[in-house]
């Protein structure tokens, strides 16, 4: 009777071709092709196929080695995607509402933050590259080290903000602080940057004094809310990797912050993931991952830049450069694993593999996409014709 419930339920894919092997030995195929990836179900799952969201007990299934998968995770996640009615119950714009009302407070912000980045710099050095950062690189050939991707990265942003000696550049969400270090070394501007993790926050401090540069760059345990009610102007901001964690609720109060702080005619870029429309956020990753985040889509993003008088100079997406980058992460992460191991327990170093494998498949196959958006406060005339200073 209970293996009928599971027959019934994944007959209903489309466009998909698979086999699950069930607790008992049994392997039942679906789909009219060659199956080219497995399901094996080891027990029974804790699964209401009528209500429960079945991403979050699919996930923790796996996370508690209940089930595993066989074959590509692109092909997984191309599956997912074409099945999201089948495998979304349970998820209604009331729950997303909750969420992101959640999400909303400062105090709230700062406890999502550290739920994920304050798991200890030493987990993240890992697997991440000597730079530390954790967000997409840039990738002129595939062949690329990360080292070398993410150093590019870096350099390809400050360029396109036209970073003069002198200036001052915020970096809302500055991580562990090589890009502002690099702005203030290479570029000689005053460069603050902001977080909300106490472990990226001593660390960036330490690099500070590591580069001898207390007299240009200077960081701040901060929400940029609250940044943005003091007397702060800048001519350059530059946000990388941050914009996903403030919540569909505050889209416009981060616009709001950046214009205040922004200084007439400035530049702003927006490095963020995006999707190509507005939906609910993956429950697993919300409640495993990255609590209170939202992916907004491109044009809704777009959608606020009138509202704030901010005007688009140049949109690049980064798509196929991010599903590299967490491929990198992804060969790290599993060569580390017995020092994971010495951390954390089996149930998160799964949860972990799991959600680095399954974010490069979906930006390979769901649509998920990751853009740099530079914009400037009202009208500049005095920027170049060309962007051929970006890609010199």
């Amino acid at each position: 009777m209970l293996k009928s419930v599971y027959h019934s339920f994944f007959k209903k894919f489309k466009d998909a071709n698979f086999t699950v092997r069930y607790w008992d030995g049994e392997t039942m195929g679906y789909g009219p092709g060659e199956p080219k990836v497995s399901i094996l179900l080891h027990k029974p799952l804790p699964v209401d196929f009528g209500s429960g969201n079945l991403i979050v007990a699919f996930g923790e299934a796996y996370m508690e080695s209940l089930v595993d998968f066989e074959g590509s995770m692109e092909e997984i996640i191309r599956i997912v995607e074409k099945n999201k009615e089948n495998i979304a119950g349970g998820i209604t714009g009331k729950l997303v509402s909750a969420i992101n009302s959640m999400a909303n407070s400062r105090s709230r912000q700062k406890q999502n933050i550290q739920h994920h980045y304050d798991l200890g710099n030493d987990f993240f050095a890992l697997w991440l590259d000597e730079t530390m950062s954790y967000s997409c690189a840039y990738f002129k050939s595939p062949d690329d080290s990360l080292y070398q991707a993410q150093l590019q990265k870096i350099h390809h942003t400050l360029k396109k903000l036209q970073l003069k000696p002198g200036e001052r550049l915020l970096d809302i969400g500055c991580g562990w602080g090589w890009l502002i270090i690099k702005a203030a070394l290479n570029y000689r501007v005053r460069a603050m940057g902001i977080t909300l993790s106490e472990e990226q926050y001593r660390a960036v401090k330490d690099k500070i004094m590591e580069y001898n540069l207390g007299h240009l760059v200077e960081v701040k345990l901060a929400n940029y809310l609250d940044l943005a009610e003091e007397d702060y102007r800048f001519e350059k901001i530059v946000s990388v990797g941050m914009f996903e964690h403030v919540g569909r609720e505050n889209l416009g109060k981060y616009m709001e912050a950046v214009g205040s702080m922004l200084s007439p005619g400035g530049l702003s870029l927006l490095h963020s993931i995006m999707g190509t429309d507005e939906h609910p956020p993956n429950q697993w990753i919300d409640k495993y991952i990255f609590p209170g985040g939202y992916i907004p889509s491109l044009r809704e993003t777009l959608g606020l830049f009138p509202e704030y008088n901010f005007h688009l100079l140049h949109a690049e997406s980064l798509r196929l450069h991010y599903a590299l980058t967490l491929d990198r992460w992804y060969d790290n992460f599993k060569k580390h694993i017995p020092a994971v191991r010495e951390k954390f327990d089996e149930k998160f170093i799964r949860m972990w593999g799991l959600y680095l494998a399954s974010c490069a498949a979906s930006f390979r196959v769901s649509g998920l996409d990751i853009y740099q958006l530079l914009f400037s406060k009202g009208l500049n005339n005095e920027l170049p014709l060309t962007l051929d200073y970006i890609y010199e």
